[in-house]
């Protein structure tokens, strides 16, 4: 379907022509008409599949055509993490331009002239907020944010901010918001506690939910099956002749990321560390350390697995299977984009197998295994029926050590 088939206005389908969108993605076709309507909504749909305008341009169509009140806050849209605040804030850029809506991004970090900023945005009433969940509850602590005129509370990528902690954060930014509002919630997945979420704030939602997509053909995946010590071994192998450039290597939890990076850092390889340990300016600093080059290879936890656009990442390695299908398509997504190829590898330890043979039957096919190098020692044998009924009853010991890990143990 084209946008143009759409109830838009001709404001809205003037910025998307000068953008040069023309046809709509499954979710903006689905969830565009909802929105308009005035529905409350919940939205399953994985990253990269055209979410953001799906909210946006309805919300944009409705404030361009008037009636909402002028220097008051009209939309909050939250976002997990300062990356992504950002990413939506320039879409927003784009697609405001011919229309008299103004909006400020909200999202932490060291600096004060920043921190001024943003106050004023939301003193003076933009129209849009696009901010962290974290840093607009400092800055409402402080008494000079009125959120009582919101017509619309959008929350992006929900399943993230409540891994992330920020289910109370979200709560509390809610009593400051009017009953009297349409919410939106996009997640790309649906486990129990968005379910509850979505129960608590939202009013007889519209559903939209579609099917996660397998990964693109594109993709080269494999791989090693393996002792949980044999990994960094590995790397070593992978990496003994020469370093591709840009390779993000996922492990389940920050203990291990930290642990992976002091590893490979001994190994003498050019690595960064991601995680929410980090402070907001640390992390921007390792991004940009690693779009231009000065870092290869970066070590994160899932939160950069979504919501950043590196278009030329040439490996990808799963240091740790996956707990689930949508992280394992996310994660191996950062690669083969804007039409490159990508590699992308997953080391599979004993306990690992029974996971990992539930993402071949999602992808209906038979990863390809390759080899221990001959100096690692032997492999064990690929039996994830054999090993997930011993999982179970090693699944208290196993838990009580690695909590990214631990739904690994229960499957």
């Amino acid at each position: 379907m084209k946008f143009s088939e759409l109830p838009l206005n001709q404001q809205v389908l003037d910025a998307l022509d000068a953008m040069r969108f023309e046809e709509c993605t499954p979710i903006q076709e689905k969830s565009i008409p909802l929105i308009l309507e005035g529905r409350d909504l919940i939205a399953v749909a994985q990253t990269g599949t055209g979410k953001t305008a799906a909210y946006l341009l309805p919300v944009l169509n409705k404030l361009s055509e008037g009636g909402y009140p002028e220097d008051s806050i009209n939309c909050i849209v939250m976002a997990p993490t300062r990356e992504l605040a950002q990413q939506i804030d320039q879409q927003m850029e784009g697609f405001s331009y011919f229309m008299p809506v103004s909006s400020v991004a909200v999202y932490g970090g060291n600096d004060g002239i920043l921190f001024e900023q943003q106050k004023k945005g939301l003193t003076l009433g933009a129209d849009v907020v696009i901010a962290t969940p974290g840093r607009l509850i400092a800055h409402l602590s402080l008494g000079y944010v009125d959120l009582s005129r919101v017509s619309f509370f959008i929350l992006d990528e929900a399943d993230r901010m409540l891994d992330m902690g920020f289910y109370d954060d979200i709560m509390q930014i809610v009593k400051y918001l009017p009953k009297e509002r349409q919410t939106i919630m996009f997640s790309a997945t649906m486990p129990a506690k968005i379910q509850q979420l979505a129960k608590n704030i939202l009013n007889d939602p519209a559903e939209v939910k579609l099917a996660v997509s397998k990964p693109a053909d594109k993709i080269i995946q494999a791989a090693y099956v393996c002792y949980e010590n044999q990994k960094l071994g590995i790397i070593r192998h992978l990496f003994a002749e020469q370093v591709p450039e840009r390779v993000i290597i996922f492990a389940s939890s920050k203990l291990k990321v930290k642990e992976v990076t002091k590893a490979l850092k001994q190994m003498k390889l050019n690595v960064g560390e991601m995680h929410s340990d980090l402070e907001q300016a640390q992390r921007e600093e390792v991004m940009y350390q690693f779009k231009a080059g000065h870092i290869n290879i970066l070590v994160a936890t899932d939160i950069v697995a979504r919501g950043i656009d590196i278009d030329d990442i040439r490996l990808v390695i799963n240091y740790d299977v996956p707990h689930d299908n949508e992280d394992y398509v996310h994660r191996i997504g950062r690669t083969a984009r804007a039409n490159n190829d990508g590699v992308a590898i997953t080391f599979v330890s004993e306990k690992e197998q029974g996971n990992f043979r539930n993402i071949e039957r999602f992808l209906d096919k038979d990863i390809y295994k390759i080899a221990l190098p001959a100096e690692l020692g032997e492999a064990p044998e690929y039996a994830p029926h054999a090993q997930s009924g011993k999982n179970r009853h090693e699944g208290k010991r196993y838990r009580k050590y690695d909590k990214g890990n631990r739904r690994n143990g229960k499957k």
